[in-house]
């Protein structure tokens, strides 16, 4: 443990310490001499966490916001665990997306040739112009859906079953903080550049909601420094950045985990965070 900073006894710190336990912030809270000491596990955690404490003693409509926590119908025991009643479209995208595992036979049957960018079976699509062409003739025939169903286009049950634990937390946070009409604008443009970009690179066999996933992270992430009020551990981010990256390498097929979607989850994390920087905090 690593001592980072000795306060007066009068304070109370029991609000704060369950934020930084909901953070995953390993830390303690001791009395020494007639003073509170903080204490941290991680010596890194120091100026966040520092900065984080000076805003929760010097604002007060932010203490009771955090205070408030335990008794938030989203929050148990300061995490976050919203019911399906708090975000019903995020569950609704992840119900959809399981029934349409069943319906397409996890991409086995002609319906799922439907879902994809572009039919493979009516277009060239090998290289970068026959892929352009096929889009701009997909897309004058009307079929503008076809650049958001690769979405619930899946081929395992793990794959639905990450993707889906993933969009419901992350999801839920920005639907119930944000607003449905955020979390619609945020899903629409990171699924269509996500699936788009995928697309110009390899082709249209592939699916998945990673690329919705990987861009909610990234506007929670850039949005959170904005103002803070999504809850999840800032490992979270350096996880999926680091997996993004091997996914760029062999390491996935050679232990038998196939090629992944390694465009789709770039384009949607970078959508996400353009989607940060454009779209107004709502308080």
């Amino acid at each position: 443990m690593y001592r980072v900073k000795q306060l007066e006894a009068s304070e109370d710190l029991a609000g704060f310490s369950r934020w930084l336990t909901g953070q995953g912030v390993g830390h303690r809270i001791t009395e020494e001499g007639g003073y509170q000491v903080l204490w941290l596990e991680n010596p890194e955690h120091t100026e966040p966490v520092l900065a984080a404490l000076d805003r929760f003693l010097s604002e007060p409509e932010l203490r009771e916001a955090v205070n408030r926590m335990d008794r938030s119908p989203v929050y148990v025991a300061g995490r976050w665990q919203p019911s399906p009643k708090h975000a019903p479209l995020v569950l609704g995208i992840v119900v959809l997306a399981v029934i349409m595992v069943w319906l397409t036979s996890m991409g086995r049957n002609e319906l799922s040739l439907a879902m994809m960018v572009v039919d493979p079976r009516a277009f060239d699509w090998m290289t970068m112009t026959d892929r352009l062409h096929a889009l701009g003739e997909t897309l004058a025939q009307g079929q503008i859906w076809r650049l958001v169903t690769p979405d619930f286009l899946h081929f395992s049950w793990t794959h639905i079953i990450f993707n889906g634990v993933m969009m419901w937390f992350l999801g839920s946070q920005v639907e119930w903080f944000d607003g449905r009409g955020r979390l619609i604008a945020v899903f629409l443009a990171t699924s269509i550049f996500s699936n788009g970009l995928q697309y110009l690179v390899s082709g249209p066999l592939f699916g998945g909601l990673s690329g919705a996933v990987y861009g909610i992270l990234g506007y929670c992430w850039l949005s959170q420094r904005k103002a803070p009020r999504f809850h999840f551990p800032p490992a979270l981010v350096t996880f999926a950045v680091v997996w993004m990256l091997i996914g760029f390498t062999p390491l996935t097929e050679m232990v038998g985990l196939g090629r992944m979607a390694n465009e789709a989850h770039l384009g949607g994390f970078v959508a996400g965070v353009v989607a940060a920087l454009i779209l107004p905090v709502k308080r």
